[in-house]
Order: C-alpha cells, then sequence, then structure tokens
C-alpha cells in the first residue's frame, strides 16, 4: 500500500530482456537512487515506480533492481526506457496517510492533452477512456505516475473523459511530472474507494 506521494526521483540506467522471449520476454530494470533506499530496506520489499508496485530483487547501496514482466509493460508507461521515474517506499504502520490509498496496481493509462503554467502552478488535462473515465469525478483523487493528485474538473466525452489538474511548483520541483508534454502517455490509477462502490452498487443490482 502506498500513499502517492513521491520519495524521490530515481532514473532507469540499465534495461535487460529477462529471458531469450523477444517481444514476449519480461525486462529486469537497474534504477539509480541516491539516498533512497532505506537501512531496513530487504529483497523482496515492494517500491512503486512510475506508479507501479514493484519487488525490489536485487541492490547495491544507491541502486535497485526490479523485474517487470511483459504483461506490466503493455499496461504501463515509462517502464521500458532508460529516464527519470518517480519512487515511493510502501506504507509502513503509523506512517502518515498525506495523499490517499494507492494499491500500485496500474488501472490503465491517459494521454497528456494540456500541460502549460497557469501564474505560479500548471495547468495539466489527460484524456482517458471511457473504462477510466467513469471513476472520475470532481475533487475526487487521482494517481498520475505515482503522484497522489486532486481532479478539478472533468469533462465527458463521448469516447472516455478529460480531466483538469492543478500541480502546484512544489509538485512540479519534487517529482518526474515537470517532464510532461503533450501527448506523453501517463499511468492511471483510479481511487480505490470509488472502484468499490462500483463493484458494490453492481453486485446488489444482479442480486436485486
Amino acid at each position: 500500500m502506498f500513499t502517492g506521494i513521491v520519495s524521490a526521483i530515481g532514473r532507469i540506467s540499465d534495461i535487460h530482456p529477462l529471458a531469450e522471449g523477444g517481444a514476449d520476454a519480461g525486462l529486469r530494470l537497474t534504477i539509480q537512487a541516491p539516498g533512497f533506499l532505506r537501512e531496513d530496506t530487504r529483497l523482496g520489499d515492494s517500491i512503486a515506480i512510475q506508479g507501479a508496485c514493484m519487488t525490489v530483487v536485487a541492490m547495491q547501496k544507491d541502486a535497485f533492481q526490479v523485474d517487470v514482466s511483459r504483461e506490466s509493460l503493455l499496461r504501463t508507461a515509462g517502464l521500458d526506457a532508460k529516464g527519470d521515474v518517480n519512487l515511493e517506499h510502501a506504507m509502513r504502520l503509523g506512517d502518515t496517510l498525506d495523499g490517499h490509498m494507492v494499491s500500485g496496481h496500474i488501472d490503465g493509462t491517459g494521454i497528456v492533452s494540456v500541460f502549460e503554467p497557469v501564474g505560479e502552478s500548471w495547468k495539466l488535462r489527460i484524456r482517458l477512456p471511457h473504462e477510466l473515465g467513469r471513476y472520475m469525478a470532481y475533487k475526487g483523487s487521482v494517481t498520475v505516475n505515482g503522484v497522489s493528485l486532486t481532479v478539478n474538473a472533468v469533462d465527458d466525452l463521448p469516447d472516455g473523459c478529460e480531466i483538469e489538474i492543478n500541480l502546484i511548483p512544489h509538485t512540479i520541483e519534487v517529482t518526474t511530472l515537470k517532464s510532461l508534454r503533450v501527448g506523453t502517455k501517463v499511468n492511471i490509477e483510479v481511487d480505490m474507494i470509488a472502484r468499490y462502490c462500483e463493484r458494490l452498487l453492481g453486485a446488489r443490482a444482479v442480486v436485486g
């Protein structure tokens, strides 16, 4: 479990296929992250990378490795190429919940349609397919590339929706969202509560 509050920005520095499977093979990623690993970080621990929960399979002083399956690569963005990534340790008992409850399970991807400065902040608009758009609500929560954010507007479209988010200077400074451009694909995790509400209401309708 995570909070969507990014702990550090790391960098994917090395990428190696997991097997001789060609296009079907997963990847082993090496993430350089000076000062990020805790003294008690162990093999098997969970770390969110660009919002996707991954398992530590090897580590050095300032770096660690994770294995990413082909299925995960097909459903996420930003885990198949070298570059900066948002990092967050899993929550521990006693940690404060400063963002919102985040599972680290990516529900799908969206496309940046607007990214521009507005005063001291930045306006971010993301187009989402219908299967993600139905979970979006005004002032609801959404996770974008592992960052917990508040939805300021939802515009429904024939093929999905477009959400608008305001990014404060601090968020721009301490996350990889500063690198977004129009057309960039981003990882989306919908609000956990919205997902459970849909399931409960759907089950009730079937029973009724």
